[in-house]
């Protein structure tokens, strides 16, 4: 491997590590599901005007978009609101591994290898213990919810595999087009959850910091 591609694999890691500070920060102004709309909004505009819709059905897109940005980020902001720790959070979501291989051992047949009976009971043991002596901080409520938005990133996994299989498009025409999906069920979760009075006082308080994580997490984190 070249110093530059390391140096860009290295970029990529900083990226998403900064990622969960940035929500951590964003959280503190934005209610979970309000920001999910608004991170997603910073996805698809202008991104869409720019690359071509994946020529697959919008049953694919949809399945994609509720999966992966819907369902993991809804999850994985709301965990993060109610007491999941960045650091914790960034390492838990990982268990989408887990998931993955039961997903598609489920969906697609697919065999697990002899390694697989050995590291996926290791793992549960290691989120276990991350669950029972995790940081002082960390609630049952944001530990479950970190796992449900790793699940459903497992879940947006396979469903990409199905998409490789079955149509030839790109990947960023994938995530700018799927990141229609999640926008109005998040503006229609957070009227329904946070309420109309939060959403409205959070946009009139929007704030510099608010501002710099919605665009850290649409352009620089996606």
């Amino acid at each position: 491997m070249q110093t530059k591609d390391k140096c860009l694999a290295a970029l990529v890691i900083l990226c998403w590590g900064l990622n969960f500070i940035a929500i951590k920060w964003g959280l503190e102004g934005i209610p979970p599901l309000l920001l999910g709309a608004l991170r997603f909004i910073g996805v698809v505009f202008p991104a869409i005007l720019l690359v071509p819709r994946p020529a697959m059905p919008w049953r694919w897109l949809l399945a994609y978009g509720g999966a992966i940005s819907l369902g993991q980020f809804a999850f994985l902001f709301s965990a993060m609101k109610f007491g999941m720790p960045a650091g914790m959070a960034s390492l838990v979501l990982q268990s989408q591994v887990v998931f993955t291989l039961l997903f598609a051992m489920i969906w697609l047949g697919e065999r697990w290898q002899p390694h697989h009976w050995v590291a996926l009971p290791l793992a549960g043991l290691g989120l276990y213990l991350i669950a029972t002596h995790g940081e002082g901080n960390l609630t049952l409520l944001g530990f479950v919810l970190t796992l449900c938005a790793a699940a459903c990133w497992g879940l947006g996994n396979v469903i990409n595999r199905q998409i490789g299989l079955r149509y030839q498009t790109t990947l960023p025409s994938l995530i700018a087009w799927g990141g229609l999906v999640p926008i109005l069920p998040f503006f229609a979760l957070s009227w329904l959850f946070e309420g109309p009075a939060l959403i409205t006082s959070s946009l009139l308080n929007f704030s510099w910091q608010g501002l710099l994580c919605v665009l850290y997490l649409s352009y620089v984190a996606t």
